[in-house]
């Protein structure tokens, strides 16, 4: 019998340690400023570095509401600056957060000529 209690202490232990690993997982999801300081604006393509990002992880898009918005587009909608799927969603708040997703998340601002002049950007999430 003791030994039967003692095998059921050693699995609850494991059990809690892992439940705790996976909220310390959960929990190391980072927010990123997009832009920094200057916020989404033109040019931010070069913003991302060297910075790491995971899959969960936020962008927080700042910028003035009604001068620019966000949309997440795949690699085409990136290269041609249009929004590919057409029914993508448009980000309008000027304080868009968004979550990324594991591989490659496209972000453009579809006001006319925004998307041209370089406010797009590419984040690539493991």
């Amino acid at each position: 019998m003791a030994q039967g209690r003692v095998s059921a202490v050693v699995a609850a232990a494991v059990i809690c340690l892992l439940v705790m690993a996976l909220h310390c997982e959960v929990a190391e999801a980072a927010t990123y400023v997009v832009g920094g300081r200057g916020g989404w604006t033109y040019n931010v393509s070069g913003w991302p570095g060297s910075k790491k990002f995971k899959a969960g992880d936020v962008l927080v898009f700042n910028y003035q509401k009604g001068a620019h918005n966000v949309v997440a587009v795949n690699n085409s909608g990136y290269d041609k600056c249009s929004t590919t799927p057409r029914n993508a969603k448009v980000y309008t708040s000027g304080k868009d957060r968004i979550r990324l997703v594991k591989g490659l998340n496209n972000f453009i601002c579809t006001l006319p000529g925004h998307c041209g002049a370089g406010m797009k950007i590419q984040i690539s999430a493991s």
